[in-house]
């Protein structure tokens, strides 16, 4: 198969199966929903009291909604219940829906709050609060609601939405100053289980297209891309040539990279914008590669061979990832543009990973999570998060919220060289073995969960840009995909 073609089915594949997986979640989650309704069939939310100092509280100001449809539909869309429920026993609320533009008439010149947003964890209502110094008639008195409840205790509001643009507004029943109220929302429709129905057709029809293209691509781009290279160390890479061959490697993914002497101080504060094009590209064979090692995992299971030119195509993948990553955020050893290819190039980082012949049918089941807990936890160590928090403080009525960032150990390690390099004009070269020896391990814990190799990544910090020069002895290891 020609290599545009390849690369044709594989974007084609890739958009489809991303299309289809998203319909079917959001049908599988609509089912879920629809199966799950209680309380009369309602979807309701948390009831959280809500308190303000004007006269009303209105929803937010919404934009049209189904403008130019007609005012009813030959369906239902669905009901809306509200349930209001004053803070002090004696309280007498009002609540009602009514067209936006004849609720802005009604409240215009009195002094009302519009609720804009809700935060939720901790919950806290985002309010915009609109002076005036008029007096409001009583609400209940005026004829523009569509649906309203107005009296003592919890009120109960139920609107069949209509299309059109509308709104909400909770008041005292005498529009007195002062609304503070437990407020609760509910939703119901009948359209939910047939949506649910025809997302997961849709999402299933999309699929089973989708994937046989993707994997189609993938396998012709994997032939198009090559066997992997033989298990060599390589020598200290040199512009305009390819590396030579230095020696034999133990363990078969190898990772390598060089410095580049060259670094100017300040390119990697853009590297990540200038790496923006990778990044997109990369999300979508990231896609790919899921689906690849999910599609190689059956052929391993039944047949005990991970297929060639997947498997090709995925060290395409990690290769392509670790050329992006020594360039920008991984190490930032470089000011070489990466490639745009799945192949070998002449790139001071590059990646292999040795084909293996025969695959354990057994191992496939447990090694990509169970196997692998002792290294994910130091995997996790290097790469996750060390989050730290703070608090901040919004507006007058001082509400508080928690904020939180961090760096990872390998994202600190880089910045911290970056910035030596910034201010001296040199990359430590002790930091940088240590930062290639933590990739270096990422990525062959990467492999083994990807199902590439049975042989357990060692627990071995394998620092500076090439791989340990360890011989492997001859034997019936060969077999297994080394030299």
């Amino acid at each position: 198969m020609p290599k545009p073609a390849s690369i044709a089915m594989l974007v084609v594949g890739i958009i489809l199966s991303i299309f289809g997986f998203a319909l079917t979640t959001g049908g599988a989650a609509a089912g879920l929903l629809a199966s799950g309704q209680g309380d009369e069939g309602y979807f309701t939310s948390r009831t959280e009291r809500y308190t303000v100092a004007s006269y009303a509280l209105v929803s937010p100001q919404l934009d049209a909604i189904g403008e130019g449809t007609p005012e009813r539909l030959p369906f239902d869309v669905g009901t809306l219940r509200l349930r209001a429920t004053p803070d002090k026993p004696d309280g007498r609320l009002f609540i009602g829906v009514a067209p936006q533009a004849d609720v802005d008439a009604y409240l215009k010149g009195v002094h009302h709050t519009e609720l804009q947003e809700v935060k939720f964890q901790p919950f806290r209502p985002v309010y915009r609060d609109i002076p005036g110094s008029s007096t409001p008639a009583p609400p209940a008195s005026q004829p523009l609601w569509a649906a309203s409840a107005s009296g003592p205790g919890r009120q109960e509001l139920t609107w069949n939405i209509s299309a059109g643009s509308w709104t909400v507004v909770v008041m005292n029943a005498d529009a007195s100053e002062g609304v503070s109220a437990d407020l609760q929302a509910g939703f119901r429709s009948e359209l939910i289980k047939p949506a649910a129905t025809g997302l997961l057709l849709a999402g299933t029809l999309a699929l089973v297209l989708g994937v046989p293209l993707l994997v189609a691509g993938a396998v012709g781009l994997g032939r198009h891309g090559g066997t992997s290279a033989p298990a060599v160390q390589q020598a200290p890479f040199v512009a305009g040539q390819q590396p030579a061959a230095a020696g034999t490697i133990g363990y078969p993914v190898r990772l390598g990279g060089y410095l580049d002497p060259t670094l100017t101080r300040w390119m990697w504060l853009v590297k990540w914008f200038l790496a923006i094009p990778h990044f997109f590209v990369l999300f979508f064979l990231w896609f790919a590669f899921v689906v690849t090692t999910f599609v190689a995992w059956f052929a391993i299971l039944f047949t005990g061979r991970y297929p060639q030119s997947l498997f090709q195509f995925n060290v395409g993948v990690l290769r392509w990832t670790w050329r992006v990553a020594f360039y920008v955020y991984a190490v930032g050893g470089t000011d070489q543009y990466p490639p745009f290819t799945l192949a070998h190039a002449n790139y001071p980082a590059d990646l292999d990973i040795d084909y293996p012949a025969r695959l354990s049918r057994g191992l496939v089941l447990v090694k990509s999570w169970f196997l692998l807990i002792p290294h994910l936890l130091i995997v996790g160590a290097i790469t996750g998060t060390a989050t730290w928090a703070w608090r901040t403080q919004d507006g007058a009525a001082g509400l508080v919220g928690d904020r939180g960032g961090g760096l990872s150990l390998l994202g600190l390690l880089v910045l911290v060289a970056l910035v030596i390099l910034l201010f001296t004009g040199r990359y430590p070269q002790a930091l940088f073995a240590f930062i290639m020896g933590l990739n270096r391990w990422v990525y062959r814990v990467l492999a083994y969960g990807a199902l590439m190799r049975d042989e357990y990544p060692p627990f071995r910090l394998d620092q500076g840009p090439d791989e340990p020069d360890v011989v492997r002895p001859p034997g019936p290891n060969q077999q297994d995909g080394y030299p």
